[in-house]
């Protein structure tokens, strides 16, 4: 090293290896900046705002004298959180979850889609995608910011508009955009 320091030549060949040696590692390292600015960011629903949603909901249909289970998914469709009423059947845990699933991945409500596959014989193989699929009124897709962020489903009470009463209840609790029209 001191004699590359010492020879006129020396710091040119020094400056040229560092120079050298920085394009190699700095290289991937610029790349990957470039492409982590490319990569879409996506919302993530907080687990807290979606116990937030279960609790409401539950509630609502506590208040009612409905035993219900209620299921909140991601935007994939991939449980979030779960609550089940004390007494509520075990076929409502996986309904509420499927509907959830159904809201999230559909992007619609399930009722939506029911009426929507009654009217058009052909969508009735929606219900076929999948094991997961449920088009069976209870399931909201969640929306915050005008941006789907998951889904809420309820499975459980006497009837399925009162299951999406219950789970609009839950998107009101934590200032998610409406999806079932309370009457006036």
């Amino acid at each position: 090293m001191t004699d590359c320091l010492n020879n006129r030549k020396g710091p040119w060949v020094l400056m040229a290896a560092v120079s050298a040696m920085t394009a190699l590692f700095a290289g991937p390292i610029v790349t990957q900046l470039a492409l982590a600015e490319e990569l879409p960011k996506e919302s993530v629903l907080p687990l807290g705002v979606a116990n937030k949603a279960i609790h409401a909901a539950l509630e609502y249909c506590k208040k009612d004298g409905y035993r219900v289970s209620v299921s909140v998914v991601d935007r994939a469709g991939l449980l979030r959180a779960m609550g089940r009423a004390d007494g509520a059947g075990s076929h409502t845990v996986d309904s509420s979850r499927k509907k959830a699933y159904t809201a999230a991945s559909m992007r619609r409500t399930t009722t939506e889609l029911a009426d929507l596959s009654m009217k058009m014989p052909t969508l009735q193989a929606l219900r076929d995608i999948n094991d997961d699929m449920l088009i069976l009124g209870g399931g909201l897709p969640i929306e915050i910011g005008g941006e789907i962020v998951g889904g809420i489903g309820v499975g459980g009470a006497p009837g399925t508009h009162l299951d999406d009463a219950c789970a609009q209840d839950g998107l009101d609790a934590i200032g998610a955009a409406p999806k079932v029209r309370t009457p006036q």
